[in-house]
């Protein structure tokens, strides 16, 4: 199996850079539509987990802010094929210490690039 082939990584590099653009202006829309439309998506977060879709959606709407503001201080992407990708990073909350991990799984869907699992957690 082929990894990160150029033309790949920087698809998938491009597209976690879209969802993190998003997060960060509380896109919606945007952190909606990277998300596979599926009952199989799920995603772990430090206030709960959702099993679904319908049930990241509204977690998601519910939320009065989506996200505070972080840094980035390191992301590692790494893509198996042409089809499938993982993406890790560690965060720092802005104006604080605390430090936090984000796993994704993306698969290339007819949709395009889509999370089809979701971690996050603080340290």
């Amino acid at each position: 199996m082929d990894t990160n082939l150029p033309e790949i990584l920087a698809e998938v590099q491009a597209v976690c850079a879209r969802y993190e653009a998003a997060l960060m202006a509380n896109d919606v829309a945007v952190l909606d539509g990277l998300f596979w439309h599926s009952p199989h998506t799920l995603r772990y977060g430090d206030t709960g987990n959702q099993y679904g879709f319908e049930a990241i959606r509204a977690f998601r709407a519910a939320l009065p802010l989506q996200s505070p503001p972080r840094t980035v201080l390191r992301q590692v992407v790494t893509t198996y094929g042409r089809d499938f990708a993982t993406s890790n990073l560690e965060f720092r909350r802005d104006g604080g210490d605390a430090e936090g991990r984000q796993s994704q799984t993306w698969v290339r869907t007819p949709e395009g690039w889509r999370v089809v699992a979701a971690h996050v957690s603080l340290l």
